[in-house]
């Protein structure tokens, strides 16, 4: 089969387009033909390296992807050839005690496809049986693509980690970005009133699109005055953070009394400064959220199905231009999810 892989850790020219073994199934396993793969910030930072994970080299990185069954093993019984399925990104043990509890992200041994084990930069990828979903109603596979790993991390921030309530005031940052865009939908279910940030004007129009409340320009206006002013120096009860040291202390302090800051990634570094007497004078909380479960997965998808939510596509990408697709990606020229066709 064809694939995307690097044999090092690297820049964008270590991403090679070229042959690779077709994936072999265990008995618990299924084979999917991909079509369609949708990118992660995760796959840039892999492709670079990770301190601490040594990812078996060559290495086929992509989380979200949708594709048709080809080949199911001895012990499959939910699945067949043909079926139109999503994968779910999150691979869990299925056997202690934080995935008998729905807390898959919570296993030991829990990881994501494409990190260590091959992912969907490929013709073909390979997921437990546990893994595959059909894909609800009628979703393209470039729609079903762009779900899984971005809407299941939301979820899992705003609902499981933050309780968010109805009624209650929600800061999303990076609303262009994939976590971002699936955010503002969410809270918008249970009558949230969303601010959202972005760099350009054309993000913001778009996050209002998707239900944003008010917006704010973080490149012209300062991110905590304005929460100050569009709340009444109230404050906002959530803020959905995946940005980290760039906009950390600006997220603190757009907090209300009691609020919650709940992060699930540090895309400009973790390096963090904080204020020790805001925290416990104003009672606020930080939350580390990563990922989510196949439940919280499953709950989202419903809302897919009825398109209450919706996938956000920016562009797609044959495999073969991996490289350029990443490219778009670390220049933030981007709303929602960058997809590659095999």
């Amino acid at each position: 089969m064809k694939a995307v892989r690097f044999h090092q850790h690297g820049g964008l020219d270590v991403l090679k387009y070229e042959d690779a073994p077709e994936p072999k199934i265990l008995a618990n396993e299924v084979l999917v033909k991909v079509k369609a793969c949708a990118l992660n910030h995760l796959d840039v930072w892999l492709r670079g390296g990770v301190p601490g994970w040594k990812l078996e080299m060559p290495h086929i990185v992509g989380s979200d992807v949708s594709g048709e069954v080809v080949e199911v093993g001895s012990l499959s019984t939910r699945v067949k050839p043909g079926d139109r399925v999503l994968l779910c990104p999150g691979v869990s043990c299925g056997q202690c005690e934080m995935c008998f509890r729905g807390l898959d992200s919570g296993c030991r041994r829990f990881t994501v496809l494409g990190v260590f084990m091959d992912g969907g930069y490929a013709e073909y990828a390979k997921v437990p049986e546990v893994n595959v979903l059909p894909i609800p109603a009628d979703l393209s596979f470039d729609e079903a693509a762009a779900v899984p790993l971005v809407f299941l991390t939301a979820w899992h921030m705003l609902f499981t980690r933050a309780q968010l309530k109805p009624g209650e005031e929600v800061l999303v940052i990076g609303a262009g970005s994939g976590v971002g865009s699936a955010a503002i939908q969410i809270a918008k279910l249970v009558n949230a009133r969303v601010i959202a940030t972005a760099g350009a004007g054309w993000k913001l129009e778009k996050a209002r699109e998707l239900g944003a409340d008010e917006v704010i320009n973080h490149t012209r206006q300062s991110i905590a005055d304005e929460v100050k002013r569009l709340t009444r120096k109230r404050g906002v009860d959530v803020v959905v953070d995946h940005v980290g040291a760039a906009v950390w202390e600006a997220c603190f302090e757009s907090l209300a009394t009691y609020g919650r800051l709940v992060t699930c990634g540090m895309t400009t570094g973790a390096d963090l400064k904080l204020n020790g007497q805001g925290l416990f004078a104003r009672q606020k909380t930080i939350l580390g959220s990563f990922m989510g479960g196949k439940a919280e997965l499953l709950e989202a998808l419903k809302f897919i199905g009825q398109r209450k939510l919706r996938a956000v596509i920016d562009s797609v990408f044959p495999l073969k231009e991996a490289a350029a697709a990443q490219q778009k990606m670390e220049g933030r020229e981007f709303f929602g999810k960058i997809l590659l066709h095999p």
